[in-house]
């Protein structure tokens, strides 16, 4: 099976068994909210698994040892099992073998779940230790939704509002690498305008954001709020010189520091899952 599509009360999701990755998220009336994958980024919604942006040298280093890994991971890249099936419901599962312990030496499982409620997506992500050894792990949501989403209104139409005022410095990227200094926050209180120009540097990092909860709207037309759990940073980002979609992202994780070359174990961001425990982190994205 390759895709399903799920429907709730005035909402409809497709998912694919690629990456497990969401394809398609409409409201009542039809319109597509998710971006379509067109030729400025080739992905909707990318779960990232094992890491969260890029490693240094894009080598996992374990033990001694050093593991190719590319950015945000391989899970985006794997067919996942269909678990679990129904209307308005459906689980996806990856587990290890030959192929991912050539680059991450550790046995895991992850499930990703998807349900529809009443206008609302929920995504939970659930990862297993199945090993003998703390299981070291970073995972990220990446869901691109267009921006406009109305086709007629200007960009600089929408902005994010959080739930509580965001005062702390961001963090920036440079070759992919986290920048060791951190910068002022473009966000004014609880509001973050949406320019073009704020992805001239790449993704705006929030390193313990206060809010769980975002808005993505302009004065009119569809709007959307994303919350979530168990995730510690949020990534905004769209391509630097213009692409027509916006990335709201609940990671635990992130690119190693800039200065960082050191076992992955002890990366910053890294959680460790004991041996036959897991660790369930979600999110929601609610049509307003």
């Amino acid at each position: 099976m390759e895709q399903v599509t799920l429907h709730g009360d005035g909402i409809s999701a497709t998912i694919v068994g690629q990456g497990a990755e969401l394809v398609s998220l409409r409201d009542a009336e039809g319109t597509e909210l998710l971006w379509q994958a067109g030729p400025a980024w080739r992905r909707h919604s990318p779960v990232l698994f094992p890491i969260v942006g890029r490693l240094t040298g894009d080598q996992l280093r374990h033990q001694g040892r050093s593991y190719p890994m590319t950015q945000h991971g391989f899970a985006r890249d794997k067919r996942f099992t269909w678990a679990e099936q129904g209307p308005r419901s459906c689980t996806l599962v990856l587990t290890d073998d030959a192929d991912t312990r050539a680059h991450y030496p550790f046995a895991f499982r992850l499930a990703v779940s998807y349900s529809l409620g009443q206008r609302q997506l929920g995504v939970t992500f659930e990862i297993t230790n199945t090993g003998e050894e703390p299981l070291p792990a970073s995972i990220g949501a990446h869901p691109a939704f267009n921006w406009p989403l109305l086709p007629d209104l200007p960009k600089t139409a929408y902005q994010l509002a959080f739930a509580d005022n965001e005062n702390a410095p961001i963090r920036r990227l440079r070759d992919g690498l986290l920048l060791a200094a951190p910068q002022p926050t473009p966000v004014e209180g609880k509001r973050l305008a949406l320019s073009e120009r704020l992805f001239d540097e790449d993704a705006v990092i929030m390193d313990r954001p206060v809010s769980s909860s975002v808005r993505y709207a302009a004065d009119r037309g569809p709007a959307i709020e994303m919350s979530w759990q168990g995730f510690r940073e949020l990534g905004i980002w769209s391509k630097p010189g213009g692409a027509p979609f916006l990335c709201i992202e609940p990671w635990h994780g992130l690119a190693s520091p800039a200065d960082f070359d050191g076992e992955f174990i002890d990366k910053p961001g890294v959680m460790l899952i004991e041996p036959a425990a897991k660790r369930v982190l979600s999110y929601q994205v609610r049509l307003l």
